[in-house]
């Protein structure tokens, strides 16, 4: 396959905005996006949500994602946005590959909610050194500035996804016991130890949510209309597909990483459930990329 070589400028961009009254992004927008709130307060809507902000916050929005802020002081937005260009094969950056597993990690996680994204003081006061420090190389240019920024967004990207993840104890029957069991909570934990198959067992769910086989399974199928299996399934796919179409991943090493038992495992059910094999579908997503 041909790549094609692009610089940083095309794949990660920085963009800083001084605005008053209400802020908008243009349409089509494309970007995956970090905004840094350097200075000011305001609301954020996102999709169907309005969560207040300050200084010093951080959000993630999607490319899917609709939203805007009205601003109530003057507020300095800083965009940290990752282009459609880091979702094509074409392109050979050398840290595409980590950036697009914590951006998947990030933005596929079950726990996300609208709203400033860093929970823990240690962690904000780090995620903001770094943010002023990528604009410093951004803007000087200096040698090696490349290779310092791609380094420091993949920090930024991993602080990002600890503080997604970090605390996620979905609560148990035998520290509250008033409290039961929701299906977001199972949903939850299935999403975050989906690649651990020995705890995807409906017995070993039944344990951690202190519930019987029968029981767990029953109550999954009646809230979501789905068995456990088929649930966990689905979401496999779900991920195989996202992985072959934005990583080079082999389709051997998305089996083991997904806990399939080898890749002929692995593409088996994939064409079962898509009448592709994973290795067609990687080829159809590549012949739309050399149509873009």
């Amino acid at each position: 396959m041909m790549m094609k070589s692009f610089s940083l400028q095309d794949i990660f961009l920085i963009k800083k905005i001084k605005k008053t009254g209400h802020h908008k992004d243009p349409e089509p927008r494309n970007y995956f996006e970090i905004i840094f709130i350097e200075e000011g307060t305001g609301k954020h809507f996102i999709n169907e949500f309005i969560v207040t902000y300050e200084k010093r916050d951080v959000f993630l929005v999607a490319p899917e994602d609709k939203h805007h802020f009205e601003i109530e002081k003057e507020t300095t937005f800083c965009y940290f946005q990752f282009t459609e260009l880091l979702f094509s094969s074409k392109m050979n950056l050398p840290d595409r590959s980590y950036w697009l597993h914590r951006i998947e990690k990030i933005i596929h996680h079950p726990n996300l909610l609208p709203g400033d994204i860093i929970k823990e003081k240690y962690d904000r006061k780090l995620i903001w050194h770094i943010h002023d420090v990528i604009n410093q190389e951004y803007i000087s240019q200096k040698e090696y500035y490349k290779h310092n920024i791609s380094n420091m967004v993949s920090t930024t990207l991993s602080i990002i996804a600890r503080n997604i993840t970090r605390d996620f104890q979905p609560e148990r029957e035998s520290s509250i016991k008033d409290v039961p069991t929701t299906i977001d909570q199972i949903i939850q934990y299935i999403r975050q130890h989906v690649s651990e198959n020995n705890l995807m067992k409906v017995s070993a769910l039944a344990t951690h949510f202190n519930m019987t086989n029968s029981g767990i399974s029953l109550y999954f199928k009646k809230k979501t209309g789905e068995s456990i299996h088929h649930y966990i399934l689905m979401y496999k796919l779900h991920l195989i597909k996202y992985r072959l179409k934005n990583t080079e991943l082999t389709v051997s090493e998305i089996a083991y990483q997904l806990g399939f038992t080898d890749e002929s495992h692995l593409t088996r059910i994939f064409k079962k459930y898509n009448n592709l094999t994973p290795k067609q579908y990687k080829n159809e997503m590549l012949k739309e990329d050399h149509r873009m």
